[in-house]
């Protein structure tokens, strides 16, 4: 599928080798498509690994695998294919994530769980073993690629590549975490979103790492949303090499743990973001900001419910100060909420307060607003100090034009 890159996109940005990290890319021939399909990232011995997972019951056998594995806190290879996601496919679906595992862990003398895998696309069709086999050997003598080639490679409706970088110093040591992400579509994951890969070079015990994306993930991949379906395949990696040399992290007590979490964070957000402004035909990207909440917890779902309406959505598709409709929303959330202490802003511009509309209130400006690419949405409750932030995007023709003609 040939798509026009989406007006909210932003480069890709100048991302260094990461010591530890080797990627590579290939043609597994899963579609059609005059592309590569398949991304490779070798791993030094001894990488950390965390990882969050979709809550989609109906997942597929790599995100089952993966979970098993990521408890086990080591990883040498990462596999990710597009074209296929592998999922619904029963006993072979199985069979051919096993067969990608052996080859590569034969490839590396590594054990097979020590391999994850992903895929991405279709629902329902079995990954031919026979292509799997020729994609991971081709990938596996390809030369090492850009980390763009290695984002681009992974996408499926995506129009532009996506990626993040940030720096850390433990001690003596800075370290860098970098990573890219692939979605646009199928997105409310309440886990992570889509295919997400972090790598860093800094020495991270698996269980704080896992603490550290667990918790950046909570407020980042878990709070943006396309059009509230979450995939079959949603996965989020963290991988940390060690080879930065800095003094092993293992607790949120040891210097240098707060930076770390920090730039981790800041790398999910960006990346979270980026899904957002690539969303399927999105022409806004938008910020709904709640306060007033009763926890945050609560905040999250209510901004979620704002940010999952068809109505807002395309209220704010066609610029349409109607503020009625996040009222609505915030309504059905099923959360506490007083229809006589909410109030409800555009742009900094509050047009409704304690329940009533202001007085005062001039649309103009909101109007004004409504008409840039990057729109917020500020909600008070007025009931206590719970907070959140969630993104999204409008919702337009475009959506309905990509997944209408997405298998052909």
């Amino acid at each position: 599928m040939d798509l026009a890159p989406s007006p909210l996109a932003v480069p890709f940005p100048a991302i260094p080798p990461i010591e530890g990290v080797m990627l590579r890319i290939a043609r597994a021939h899963y579609k059609t498509w005059d592309r590569c399909d398949l991304t490779y990232a070798e791993l030094a011995e001894g990488t950390a690994v965390a990882g969050v997972f979709t809550r989609n019951v109906c997942c597929s056998s790599e995100v089952e695998l993966g979970r098993e594995q990521a408890r086990l806190g080591r990883a040498r290879a990462l596999v990710v294919n597009a074209g296929n996601s592998n999922a619904f496919t029963g006993y072979r679906g199985r069979e051919a994530v096993e067969q990608i595992m052996a080859q590569v862990a034969a490839h590396l003398g590594c054990e097979p769980s020590d391999v994850f895998v992903s895929s991405t696309g279709v629902i329902g069709v079995p990954l031919p073993k026979d292509k799997a086999y020729a994609g991971v050997a081709a990938v596996l003598e390809a030369e090492p690629c850009s980390w763009e080639d290695a984002a681009r490679t992974i996408g499926t409706t995506d129009t532009f590549p996506k990626g993040a970088v940030a720096r850390a110093v433990i001690g003596e040591r800075t370290v860098t975490i970098a990573g890219f992400i692939k979605g646009s579509g199928m997105i409310a994951p309440d886990m992570a979103t889509m295919l997400g890969y972090i790598f860093t070079d800094a020495a991270v015990a698996p269980e704080l790492l896992q603490r550290c994306l667990s918790a950046a993930n909570l407020a980042t991949f878990s709070c943006i949303t396309v059009d509230s379906d979450t995939s079959t395949s949603d996965t989020v990696l963290a991988f940390a090499t060690g080879a930065a040399g800095n003094a092993p992290l293992a607790d949120f007590d040891d210097p240098g743990a707060d930076a770390f979490a920090a730039a981790l964070l800041d790398v999910c957000r960006q990346l979270a973001h980026l899904v957002v402004r690539d969303g399927e035909g999105a022409q806004k990207f938008i910020e709904i900001a709640v306060t007033g909440a009763a926890s945050d917890d609560s905040a999250r779902r209510i901004g979620l419910a704002v940010a999952n309406s068809p109505l807002v959505k395309t209220a704010i598709a066609g610029e349409d100060a109607n503020w009625g409709r996040v009222v609505m929303a915030v309504g059905k959330a099923g959360e506490p909420a007083d229809r006589d202490t909410l109030g409800i802003g555009f742009g900094g511009v509050w047009a409704a307060r304690d329940g009533l509309p202001l007085a005062d209130y001039d649309e103009a400006p909101v109007a004004a607003h409504l008409k840039s690419r990057e729109i917020r949405i500020d909600i008070d409750l007025g009931l206590g100090d719970g907070a959140a932030t969630v993104w999204t995007c409008d919702l337009t023709h475009g959506y309905i034009a990509i997944n209408a003609d997405y298998r052909s």
